[in-house]
């Protein structure tokens, strides 16, 4: 499934928070969108969500315009937000309940989602009883179990530990090999965004400030020289952006 996001706009009572917008995903590719709070990242994952509409220009899938959500395109939040009177169980097969398919059959169909993410054990358990990062894997579940060809993740893992965060990290790379969505990614975190993306898309003020092929087989690790290098150039981009703001500030 190929994204083509081209020239998009979109401003809110009267400030411009995306600023044409130019960006093509392609079939299976993970991309990383990284930048400082209010850049404009997840208002542009929201556009390609469908839950809200660009001011001007086109994003498309596979040539098709967005118009609104859809069962190709799943998201995954910040915050799980689990049903929390559904097991584990009930809340994977809920999509695809929803969407027409019989109870025991979904029941199956979200029990193999469940193998995927490791919590084959944990069907019956309910959300509180859940750690964190088994709440994410269930929220990944999920949004796979409805059949989607592309994934939005909306800093999935930005309130877990960092212990925890590593795992998610690996277990996400494992579920993209097996399942071969395209992915977009919104992270805050320079390494998290190296550690995954086979391009980190750096925004600042709403715009597409630099664009960087990772080229590194997994796993990645700080002791790669690409790694540090990609390090260094990502934060010259956002210490420019700071640097900026201080200007600022100071006058």
């Amino acid at each position: 499934m190929q994204l083509v996001i081209d020239g998009v706009n979109k401003s809110f009572n009267g400030r411009t928070v995306l600023d044409q917008i130019h960006l093509t995903v392609k079939p299976h590719e993970l991309v990383c969108i990284l930048g400082h709070s209010g850049c404009g990242k997840s208002t542009l994952l929201n556009m390609v969500a469908g839950f809200i509409a660009p001011d001007n220009g086109t994003i498309t899938v596979d040539g098709q315009p967005i118009k609104g959500p859809s069962k190709q395109r799943g998201v995954v939040f910040q915050e799980h937000a689990l049903f929390p009177w559904f097991n584990v169980m009930d809340n994977i097969a809920f999509g695809p309940e929803v969407q027409g398919m019989g109870k025991k059959e979904a029941r199956n169909h979200a029990a193999h989602f469940l193998e995927l993410v490791g919590l084959s054990d944990y069907a019956k358990h309910y959300p509180h009883e859940l750690s964190g990062g088994m709440k994410q894997r269930v929220g990944i579940a999920r949004a796979l179990a409805a059949g989607p060809d592309m994934l939005l993740m909306d800093e999935p893992f930005g309130a877990l530990d960092i212990l925890t965060r590593d795992v998610m990290q690996r277990e996400l790379l494992r579920i993209c090999r097996e399942v071969k969505p395209t992915v977009l990614f919104v992270t805050h975190s320079i390494s998290e965004a190296i550690s995954l993306g086979d391009r980190v898309v750096v925004m600042k003020h709403g715009k597409i400030a630099s664009v960087l092929e990772v080229e590194m087989t997994h796993p990645r690790t700080f002791h790669n020289s690409r790694f540090g290098q990609l390090m260094t150039e990502i934060e010259d981009v956002l210490m420019d952006e700071a640097s900026e703001e201080a200007k600022e500030a100071r006058i």
